[in-house]
């Protein structure tokens, strides 16, 4: 792939920066300085953690959004809106349930004011194409996960798209399924049967984007940024148990988590809110103690290699590493170079009985959570020792998305009732301080 670095590139993002206003707060920055190119023969991942911005920028990309400022080119001019050329295909298959397969795939040709019979022609192309022939009269309904996604793909393919967009294509779907629909796609593209340039997707499956991909953008978060760029040196097919393509995957675990968060410093008043609206993923608490136990038994036995646990527990990068923020949030280990370690809270934790579980939780929220102190203040300054929920919710969006705020809230709520420092009522969307005597 490297002559294509002399030719110019389909796609140019210079500058992209993507930031909403907060009324009289400082604007929340998704996006930050984000350039990148793409050249034609080649598939770029853009890999990163939730909430990185990668669908924001292939949103900005596609024309469907504008960003705050820089610019997008698409073949030399600017992207202004939709644009012609550009097709994606979503995580949600996003297919019309009262239509057909073939009625479903020519929508975009209808959309582009093709006439019926070449629209019937290009559709049962493009369903042979993908592995769907035969069900061109099946509506969505009838079929499986896997040949949903076919059905989007072919959709988005029977335009003839220069740059297809997938936006994390795989991730609804079953391991089996997404594995073959990643091989026949690869395959597609390997003997030129595909319409189509290049492709741009978004993944945060470290594994999928070193199977599938030329280049690899990782992205960092708080803004969303490119952090690193790696050229992917195997030909296709590759082989994942390959020691260089392990490697590689290592590798990428180990670029991934060596700037990870600091840790939360502890609320020394509540006049001090440093650490206030810290993002948090709502982990649950049990699989967090899972986790814990896990790591602290042979053969670990306290340090594990990201990508072998990720394996041997069967989840993704994007699965494992919110346990391990919790962890390093909490106290209770550390994520370095691509490892997971326990410190000695975190082996007296995997050791301990559950009220002794409970109160080292409830120790570690109180001095690295200050979110935890604000809400248990509140409850205990309230003659009826209840808080509407909304207030912590508002002001959590001074300082972040509405979506981080709930996922924060929620991470909140749940943390707070396993280690009893207070409960929530739902219906009410109130945190309540039920017995004071008991956990004053």
């Amino acid at each position: 792939m490297d002559a294509t670095a002399t030719k110019p590139a389909l796609l140019e993002v210079r500058a992209c920066r993507q930031a909403y206003h907060k009324e009289s707060n400082a604007d929340l920055v998704v996006l930050e300085d984000v350039n990148m190119s793409l050249q034609a023969g080649e598939i770029v991942g853009l890999l990163g953690r939730s909430g990185s911005g990668k669908s924001t920028l292939l949103r900005i990309v596609s024309g469907l959004l504008r960003p705050t400022s820089g610019e997008v080119l698409w073949r030399g001019a600017p992207v202004q809106g939709p644009a012609e050329g550009i097709a994606m295909v979503f995580q949600s298959f996003a297919l019309f349930p009262w239509l057909t397969v073939q009625e479903n795939v020519e929508l975009g040709l209808e959309a582009q004011g093709v006439p019926r019979e070449e629209r019937e022609k290009r559709a049962e192309e493009a369903i042979d194409l993908i592995g769907l022939g035969g069900y061109e009269s099946a509506y969505p309904k009838e079929l499986s996960g896997g040949m949903r996604q076919r059905v989007g793909l072919a959709r988005a393919l029977v335009v003839h798209p220069g740059l297809l967009l997938m936006d994390e294509p795989f991730s609804a779907l079953d391991v089996l399924t997404a594995e073959t629909l990643r091989t026949d796609l690869i395959d597609l593209w390997m003997e030129r049967k595909l319409p189509i340039e290049s492709i741009l997707m978004v993944t945060h499956n470290i594994e999928e984007a070193v199977l599938m991909c030329d280049r690899i953008l990782v992205f960092a978060s708080n803004p969303g940024r490119v952090a690193s760029e790696l050229r992917v040196p195997f030909r296709h097919p590759r082989n994942r148990l390959d020691p260089a393509f392990r490697q590689m995957v290592d590798d990428i675990y180990a670029l991934m988590t060596r700037r990870a968060p600091k840790p939360v410093p502890s609320l020394q008043t509540l006049a001090d809110r440093s650490g206030f609206a810290t993002k948090l993923h709502h982990v649950s608490t049990n699989v967090l103690a899972g986790l814990i136990e896990t790591l602290a038994a042979p053969p670990y036995d306290g340090r594990a290699d990201l990508p072998a646990l990720a394996a041997s527990l069967q989840m993704e990068a994007d699965e494992l590493l919110p346990l391990g923020e919790a962890l390093q949030i909490l106290h209770f280990g550390e994520l370095e170079e691509g490892d997971v370690r326990l410190n000695e809270t975190g082996r007296t934790f995997a050791l301990a009985d559950t009220d002794t579980r409970k109160a080292l939780f409830a120790a570690a929220l109180r001095a690295h959570v200050p979110l935890v102190n604000v809400i248990r203040h509140t409850l205990e300054e309230r003659w009826n020792h209840r808080a509407a929920a909304v207030r912590f919710r508002d002001e959590l969006e001074d300082h972040m998305s509405p979506d981080w705020a709930e996922e924060t809230l929620h991470a909140i709520i749940s943390w707070g009732r396993y280690a009893e420092l207070f409960s929530y009522d739902e219906e009410s969307d109130q945190f309540i301080l039920e017995d004071m005597d008991a956990t004053a």
